[in-house]
């Protein structure tokens, strides 16, 4: 299913795709070539916006939880994904410790766990959950909606081992992205393979240091199919020693969405664009939608309400935010059933698994999707290995996907380069 445009299917975003279907096996052969040079990490989802004149990431999470929104369908390509990655991690891999956030009242979430366990399960491993919460201190039992049930269990150090109580795992893989900081348990894990990487988490990442990343890899990819990169790309800026509750650094706020604003609408100039362009200010570090303000003039950054100074001073876990990136907003023209929707795309290792629409009735085309009040739909991704390069541009399903899995590579590839340059042992690569 691809959902009707406002658009009609019409403007640059043909060209684009028209470019993408054309240059194909360059493309393939150009992520095969960048995969020899970069570690993708072991999983990724990617927040994608598509406005008709634009497709673009807008999100890269490095622990995706919403495994359980994919087809059912999709499963066997993770599986083969998941296999390929473990494959050159540990080859002979028998036991998988993994570790989930520590809310596990969200049922929806534990579905996620219960879809990824059984993912890698199917991978050929055993897989057990170890949990950093103080408060599981013995093996208990969650059980889920649809009649599952799930064993979470305390985490048991060693001096040099992590594992649980009769189960020693070659590797750990982390759904949890470790918003509050690294616990001491996870440290100095020499003789096990921790995946992702701790300097993968919100403890340490930022997603300025992801799209700067994006940028580089825009670049190159533009000039290889020979489109404008702000088609793929949107600008974005950082301002730091923000303190939203005592209004410091609302100078530097409104200078630097000011000059946004100036730099788009020169494109807009450019492309004949009539849309309204907005800036989205969100915390540089951190997920769930949190501590995001969508702004469609620099004056509005300056005297906050004290509604909205309070809700953008804390993200994730109650952290305070001091560091925001401002990002060049990105329209979605996608609707569900008359709702405003954006596709999420699903990876493992380098290979697109699935993916949905993240949908809201109660959100417009320029405004945060990730919010109270969501829902998913599946993405038919089955469709994508196939894109039809003789299909009028527009019209066909599985050249749109195609689309949607190139981008999200992008930001995959992106999201490599950005672990190999704020890895703390870089002599690694």
């Amino acid at each position: 299913m691809v959902p009707h445009l406002v658009t009609a299917l019409k403007g640059p975003l043909l060209d684009l795709e028209k470019k993408i279907l054309d240059a194909t096996p360059a493309i393939e052969r150009w992520f095969r070539m960048e995969w020899q040079e970069h570690t993708p990490p072991f999983y990724c989802s990617v927040d994608l916006r598509n406005a008709g004149f634009k497709l673009a990431p807008v999100d890269t999470n490095l622990f995706p939880g919403g495994f359980n929104n994919l087809l059912p369908e999709m499963l066997p390509l993770a599986v083969q994904a998941a296999m390929a990655a473990i494959e050159k991690i540990c080859p002979d891999a028998k036991n998988l410790l993994m570790i989930p956030e520590q809310h596990t009242r969200n049922t929806f979430y534990l579905q996620n766990i219960a879809r990824l366990s059984s993912i890698m399960r199917h991978a050929g491993l055993n897989v057990r959950l170890g949990s950093l919460s103080p408060d599981i201190t013995e093996p208990t039992t969650v059980e889920l909606p649809d009649g599952q049930q799930l064993v979470i269990e305390p985490l048991e150090r060693t001096s040099r081992r992590l594992g649980l109580k009769n189960f020693d795992p070659c590797s750990i893989l982390l759904n949890n992205d470790l918003s509050t900081g690294i616990p001491p348990i996870l440290e100095n894990l020499h003789e096990q393979y921790l995946l992702p990487p701790l300097h993968a988490g919100w403890a340490v990442r930022r997603k300025s240091q992801h799209f700067a990343c994006y940028d580089d890899v825009a670049k190159k990819f533009a000039k290889l199919i020979d489109v404008d990169q702000w088609m793929l790309n949107p600008y974005f800026t950082k301002c730091s020693g923000i303190d939203f509750q005592h209004s410091t650094g609302e100078e530097c706020l409104a200078d630097s969405v000011d000059a946004l604003f100036k730099k788009i609408n020169k494109k807009y100039r450019e492309y004949g664009i009539e849309e309204k362009p907005f800036v989205v200010i969100k915390a540089d570090a951190g997920t769930y939608g949190m501590g995001v303000m969508t702004v469609r003039d620099a004056a509005e950054v300056k005297h906050l309400p004290r509604k909205e100074r309070n809700r953008m001073s804390v993200a994730q876990e109650g952290l305070p935010v001091s560091d925001v990136l401002l990002q060049e907003g990105v329209h979605t023209f996608e609707k569900i059933n008359e709702a405003v929707a954006e596709p999420v795309v699903y990876m493992i290792d380098r290979y697109v698994v699935g993916g949905f629409y993240r949908v809201h009735t109660g959100r417009a085309i320029d405004e945060n999707l990730n919010a109270p009040g969501m829902h998913f739909v599946p993405l038919a991704f089955e469709h994508t290995a196939l894109p039809d390069v003789h299909a009028k541009p527009g019209a066909a399903p599985p050249n749109r996907f195609y689309m949607y899995g190139v981008v999200a590579r992008l930001a995959l590839l992106a999201a490599s380069l950005e672990l190999e340059r704020t890895d703390p042992d870089q002599e690694v690569y």
